[in-house]
């Protein structure tokens, strides 16, 4: 089985809800991590993540996490989880296992004001 650390990558450009990863055929991924930067100086914007499983149930990950303006934060931080609290700068990240064919899916509150980076290992 090869083991292969990669990343994928979204400018989140709408408010519309986007896949940002698949996990392959024959394949197990262990997601590392999920940063999410606001490019935005003025305002700040609020993400959804969710997981879709192979029967279509979508599972909330983080719902409406604010990302302050001109900041970077780690969605997969250990600790409290609260998105008033989470402390990602000191925080470790929690890795995600997820199966063949399920989908990692995110949503911004504003258009082009988030970029997204996700870092996994998949194991084929």
């Amino acid at each position: 089985m090869p083991n292969v650390y990669t990343n994928y990558k979204a400018v989140l450009t709408t408010s519309e809800l986007t896949t940002l990863y698949t996990v392959g055929s024959e394949t197990t991924a262990i997601v590392k991590s999920i940063r999410v930067s606001n490019t935005d100086t003025e305002n700040d914007c609020k993400i959804s993540v969710y997981l879709v499983d192979t029967d279509s149930v979508s599972y909330n990950i983080q719902t409406d996490r604010k990302v302050e303006k001109s900041t970077s934060d780690e969605l997969l931080a250990a600790g409290n989880l609260d998105q008033d609290s989470a402390d990602s700068s000191t925080a470790s990240s929690v890795p995600l296992v997820l199966k063949e064919s399920e989908v990692i899916k995110i949503q911004a509150q504003n258009g082009g004001d988030l970029h997204v980076i996700l870092s996994v290992l998949e194991i084929s």
